[in-house]
């Protein structure tokens, strides 16, 4: 009888489903190289415990993904993580309902949670008036300068040094398709790059209210006299084929892996694709400045994105979110994501850990990126944050497009930049009045 007895629980035993895991649904943006790294990140968290299952899903470009989760979020079926660009960070902080704030995530779970441990330009931009940070920073990036030594020692160039002027840039592009090269310069995220990060870089005002971290009634201010004096030197350049202007977003970038390109401005996070897929020799530079404009250069702003965790899922699913935040915190987790992909280190432990493996002499440029945003900032280049701004960054493309077609001044696009950006920041502070 006893036999039997056991013989029923072992069969009942094996009938039963073992403990399910809590599954968390992880939206994303990242593309080929950086698809495979957020892969490997879930996979290696899920490989690190058994209560917790991630699982990323690709759901378009920022935008696309951005506009997905608010659909989804009101038909009651939000992801659990959304990575958001910085430019949808306001229009997420006011989103209220939406989301839960990151720290509060964190501290309800019991885990240890101190803003202090990230690398303060970086946790400044998701953080909240009252010092609570609202969504986790991710994969942090800022805008840098990468160059073809091989295209330069070809067009007689010194390959161990980058141009660190704009006028630099425009007489190593001259000398570049003198050599017989038909793209010397492209650009990358263009209003990031020449509008934003060139704005912080020299210490002006990219917007009013310290570019609206101040307030919600922050105006555009990309009109200045420098801001229209670089805008009409690309467009100089784009008429005598020294710029080649490749398409809206991370579009260029494909054209300097292939080598068609000799130099390019763009994200630090585009080094994973050029160290794994470059046929050349390449070099890693700080961004470009005017050297008649005073203080420059300053420090460069945040890009990339961070992670927002949204509302109405079970307690734990949010204990499931925090778990894995932990793990991507930690030094040995920060600082391998930051030397596969380019994308800063986010806490002060992840960088000095990089510094001390030999990473950054062993891989000359790596470093400039974190150098560039640990600069001490001002009010003009503590980073960008309005409104409505993924609709601002599309009026940007449309209207710096114009300047590189011939079809309009540099000053006639960007006072339309400011007009037309202007009424949608009008637009975002009435609908968000308290």
């Amino acid at each position: 009888m006893k036999l039997q007895l056991s013989a029923a629980a072992l069969a009942l035993a094996f009938a039963l489903p073992a403990q399910a895991q809590t599954e968390i649904q992880w939206w994303h943006s990242m593309t080929a190289v950086n698809n495979e790294w957020v892969t490997d990140l879930a996979k290696n968290f899920n490989a690190s415990q058994k209560e917790y299952k991630i699982v990323p899903t690709y759901k378009g470009q920022y935008d696309e993904s951005m506009t997905a989760a608010i659909a989804a979020f009101r038909a009651g079926n939000a992801p659990h993580i959304l990575q958001v660009f910085e430019v949808g960070t306001a229009t997420m902080m006011a989103s209220k309902r939406a989301i839960v704030p990151v720290g509060k995530v964190m501290t309800d779970a019991g885990f240890k949670f101190d803003p202090k441990a990230y690398v303060p330009a970086v946790a400044g931009y998701y953080t909240a008036p009252n010092g609570q940070m609202l969504s986790y920073p991710f994969n942090s990036s800022t805008t840098i300068f990468y160059y073809n030594k091989d295209a330069f020692k070809a067009a007689g160039l010194d390959t161990n040094k980058a141009p660190q002027t704009w006028p630099e840039v425009a007489l190593a592009a001259a000398k570049l398709k003198a050599s017989g090269h038909k793209c010397p310069i492209t650009l990358a995220w263009q209003g990031w790059t020449q509008l934003e990060s060139f704005s912080a870089w020299h210490n002006v005002e990219f917007a009013t209210k310290q570019n609206g971290l101040a307030g919600l009634d922050a105006r555009m201010k990309v009109n200045s006299p420098l801001h229209v004096r670089h805008i009409e030197n690309l467009g100089n350049m784009a008429k005598t084929g020294l710029f080649i202007y490749k398409g809206r977003g991370a579009t260029a970038q494909a054209s300097f892996v292939s080598g068609e390109c000799a130099m390019i401005q763009t994200s630090s996070g585009f080094y994973g694709d050029v160290a794994k897929n470059a046929k050349f020799a390449y070099g890693l530079a700080p961004m470009p400045f005017y050297p008649d404009v005073p203080g420059t250069p300053q420090n460069t702003v945040i890009g990339g994105a961070s992670l927002w965790v949204m509302s109405g899922k079970k307690p734990a699913e949010y204990k499931g979110i925090a778990t894995f935040f932990n793990y991507l915190s930690s030094p040995e987790v920060q600082s391998a994501s930051h030397k596969r992909t380019g994308y800063l280190p986010i806490t002060t432990a992840a960088f000095k850990l990089t510094e001390q493996s030999g990473f950054y002499k062993q891989n000359p440029g790596t470093d400039v990126a974190v150098n560039q945003m640990i600069r001490k900032v001002t009010d003009k280049s503590r980073g960008i944050r309005l409104g409505n701004y993924v609709q601002i960054r599309t009026i940007e493309d449309e209207e710096l497009e114009q300047v590189w077609g011939g079809k309009k001044s540099a000053k006639e696009a960007l006072d339309s930049i400011v007009k037309r950006g202007n009424e949608l920041l009008e637009r975002f502070q009435k609908a968000n009045k308290a």
